[in-house]
């Protein structure tokens, strides 16, 4: 199966863009390649724009605390696990605890390195990190990779809280829906919400059946339109599962 993913406000389109950025980062830095080190370089200053918003950090700590009271509801109820309350409670707290604990604004420590900001400076121009543009950045390119990587480690490692404190907002979220099997008819289907409030839909469709949904929604109704790769009309009917997904 394909999951797509589709936010339906601002903050949980904040969090997915985060998501995905914080695990390309981790698979680039991961290598000892310097062409790997130079893309997590480059996503370390889109995961500093995407969390540059003020009220990321207070959003992230108001929902754990919320999520925390709610969770702390169930306790002594027969038809919950206790062990797995308690893991979850434990790393609600624990992530609070590191996000409530981050000094000044997120990333900070990285727009005060001037030559960090230089190097992003030049991103924005295709091509402009070449050698005869940034000899210290192509000196840095050619140092031992353990050191490369010992130094995105530093730069990258005072953001973690805001990784892990958007992975449990959307892991609860993920589990806030029940999925339903639906068909599009000639790959079209629309379903009026009547005030239903969601934060996210979630759509699963077989990997075999090359079909892919362009998703439109608000608060009134969601229409989902398939299409196929390279291919804008499909005029067939598709099965696909439809989660609304809510905190």
């Amino acid at each position: 199966m394909i999951t797509y993913e589709y936010p339906l406000n601002e903050r949980i389109r904040t969090l997915l863009r985060l998501e995905d950025l914080f695990e390309r980062a981790d698979h680039f830095v991961s290598s000892d390649d310097s062409r790997a080190h130079h893309a997590a370089l480059i996503t370390l200053f889109e995961i500093l724009e995407v969390s540059g918003r003020a009220e990321l950090k207070s959003d992230l700590l108001q929902e754990l605390e919320r999520q925390k009271q709610v969770l702390l509801g169930f306790r002594n109820n027969p038809q919950i696990a206790e062990t797995v309350l308690r893991e979850v409670i434990s790393d609600i707290e624990r992530s609070s605890a590191a996000l409530f604990a981050m000094p000044g604004k997120i990333g900070q420590h990285l727009r005060e390195n001037d030559w960090l900001m230089s190097i992003k400076q030049r991103t924005g121009i295709p091509g402009g990190v070449c050698e005869f543009d940034l000899p210290s950045y192509h000196f840095w390119l050619h140092r031992e990779g353990a050191q490369r990587g010992a130094d995105l480690a530093t730069w990258i490692s005072p953001l973690l809280p805001i990784r892990d404190a958007s992975s449990i907002v959307l892991k609860l979220l993920r589990e806030g829906g029940k999925p339903v099997k639906h068909i599009a008819h000639r790959a079209a289907f629309s379903q009026m919400l009547g005030g239903k409030q969601s934060q996210m839909v979630r759509i699963r469709v077989p990997r075999q059946s090359q079909f892919i949904p362009e998703i439109s929604a608000n608060r009134y109704a969601l229409n989902v339109r398939f299409s196929t790769f390279g291919t804008r009309v499909c005029e067939a009917d598709v099965e696909f599962e439809l989660t609304f997904c809510n905190l």
